[in-house]
């Protein structure tokens, strides 16, 4: 199982309040953005990392995670199962302490990876719909 239910809570919670979310750009259209959004609602500090480096609801973008200047507490993927698994093998180097891979973004040999690192993960799930579910 890929997303239980006292992970999330943790991540969410405990994990801590500066979250990448790799695949953040400008463009309103795309769900990162929105999830985004819900995320500096409840008090996350988000940060784009995208390759144009934008700044998305107000907050500097970077082209890479390795291009972040301070720590990150959780990653957040949105970007294709087949590049999914180089960027949690990322956030895993750069020391974040959570890997959440969004709704449809899947891929079993990352987790394994993240997970034996000692990190948790989350897998195929919505953090913008989990956290107010939390209550």
């Amino acid at each position: 199982m890929h997303a239980d239910t006292d992970t999330i809570r943790k991540i969410l919670t405990t994990t801590g309040d500066t979250w990448a979310i790799v695949g953040l750009s400008s463009n309103r259209g795309r769900s990162a953005f929105g999830v985004a959004g819900v995320l500096q609602r409840y008090g996350k500090r988000i940060v784009p990392v995208h390759p144009k480096a934008e700044t998305v609801h107000g907050e500097q973008g970077y082209a890479s995670l390795s291009d972040i200047p301070f720590p990150v507490d959780v990653v957040d993927v949105f970007v294709n199962s087949d590049l999914a698994g180089a960027v949690a093998d990322e956030a895993v180097a750069v020391g974040a302490k959570a890997v959440w891979f969004q709704l449809g973004v899947i891929d079993e040999a990352a987790y394994g990876r993240v997970r034996e690192a000692g990190r948790d993960m989350v897998m195929d799930r919505c953090p913008a719909i989990e956290i107010p579910a939390l209550g």
